[in-house]
């Protein structure tokens, strides 16, 4: 046999050696050459929703477009007018609201669930339009949703997050926290107390998976059916349990942003609204999240704004007199102008072939059309980004108003989810296009 001699000099030329090789060597793999049946496509971005409630509503002389625009024209008003950098970016709404959703301000609990009659004694709520989201995403990212606020004291809006089981859960109101939540590393002591919140999740479960397991063989027919949704949380439940373990050993997202400290003057509720905004930016661009709630209470406030010396609560209840209008007016454009920030800074990041705020559904509005006379119909909706093809305003009967709950069944099959209806719907919305 013939040996190669490592110290013989051998002269081999490059088409010698490539012809040598045969099938050894091949051109690597070009995906333009690849039929387009077989190309890798770009990865798309996720999806997201942003919930913003707003408990004292907005004087409808000022939000509403005071005439229909001519074609091709933006919508405009006084506040829409403050969103001027966006055209294109929203729809404004007019004629929609939760039918049977009353008890003026108690309604605020209901704006993502549409439940009727809140404040009665006989009122139960239901889940809310951000859950049905979590529960779609709720193992893809660290935090299935987040519940936030800005108030003043307890209140019924404090929250605009309903479980399944109709019960309020709890926003955070400190930025401080939820910024070490969403980006800072624990303390190993943190870390291993989180663990056992976890394991002990996971062992209550397993003692109610025993108890209805040994009921499984005792119950009739008709009860199985329960038993069965019963299994199937059980094992969703398993699912977000391990997925909260992965997440507790990996490193949190690091961002270009110092920790924020809470603000203790609760007039600062504009401060306070633009800090939320930018944790909530900051919560979608690491991919943290998908489902943002932020409901913005400012009963009991004197708002530090130019020009505003009165509570706003007391202001809402005008009267008509001319000088509270423009006190009210100076806020609820202040808090127009923080929510314009907030989408420039959606829109201002790039990702994929759009930007955030073209992969994110924000609504901004309120469960009072008039706070005034604390009527619950032809609400003030802003409906930004999302990837729609935005019209602008959609008018609907200002007396027989279009179910709100019609929007969120068009804004759930955005997310790919098969919704037929939701709360009160009717149907998916007309006039709005993916």
């Amino acid at each position: 046999m013939r040996r190669f001699n490592p110290g013989r000099s051998v002269s081999v030329s490059r088409r010698s050696l490539l012809r040598a090789a045969g099938a050894g060597i091949a051109l690597p793999l070009l995906e333009s050459l690849l039929p387009r049946a077989l190309r890798a496509e770009p990865a798309l971005a996720p999806r997201r929703l942003v919930l913003v409630h707003n408990a004292l509503g907005m004087m409808p002389q000022f939000f509403f477009p005071t005439a229909a625009p001519a074609a091709g024209a933006a919508p405009s008003s006084p506040y829409l007018d403050l969103l001027g950098g966006h055209r294109g970016r929203f729809t404004v709404f007019s004629g929609m609201s939760h039918p049977e959703v009353d008890g003026n301000h108690h309604a605020a609990q209901c704006f993502l669930t549409g439940s009727p009659h809140p404040g009665q004694p006989s009122f139960r709520n239901t889940i809310s339009l951000d859950q049905v989201v979590a529960e779609k995403f709720a193992t893809e990212t660290r935090f299935p949703f987040l519940a936030m606020s800005v108030r003043n004291g307890d209140h019924y809006s404090n929250t605009l997050s309903v479980s399944r089981s109709g019960v309020p859960i709890p926003a955070e109101t400190s930025p401080k926290r939820l910024y070490r939540s969403l980006f800072v590393a624990g303390t190993a002591a943190e870390q291993a107390a989180a663990m056992r919140r976890i394991e002990a999740g996971g062992s209550v479960l397993d003692l109610v998976l025993d108890k209805a397991v040994s009921l499984e063989k005792r119950v009739h027919r008709a009860d199985r059916a329960r038993l069965d949704q019963f299994f199937t949380s059980v094992r969703e439940m398993e699912d977000r349990l391990a997925q909260a373990r992965a997440w507790e050993h990996k490193p949190k997202p690091k961002v270009d942003y110092p920790e924020p400290s809470d603000i203790a003057d609760a007039n600062e509720v504009i401060a306070k609204s633009k800090l939320m905004f930018d944790l909530t930016r900051l919560a979608l661009e690491t991919d943290s999240t998908r489902a943002v709630t932020l409901s913005i209470a400012t009963f009991s406030v004197v708002p530090h704004v130019p020009g505003v010396k009165s509570e706003v609560h007391g202001l809402t209840h005008h009267g008509n007199e001319p000088d509270k209008i423009a006190e009210l007016r100076k806020i609820e454009e202040a808090q127009m102008t923080a929510f314009s920030t907030f989408l420039a800074g959606l829109a201002g990041v790039r990702e994929g072939e759009g930007t955030l705020l073209d992969h994110t559904q924000v609504l901004y509005g309120s469960c009072l059309g008039n706070a005034n006379a604390h009527a619950t119909v032809n609400l003030p909706l802003i409906l930004a980004g999302g990837g729609y093809r935005h019209p602008g305003h959609l008018a609907f009967d200002e007396q027989r108003n279009e179910p709100l709950a019609n929007l969120f069944v068009t804004m759930l099959r955005r997310f790919g989810l098969e919704a037929e209806s939701f709360a009160t719907s009717t149907g998916s919305l007309r006039g709005l296009d993916a």
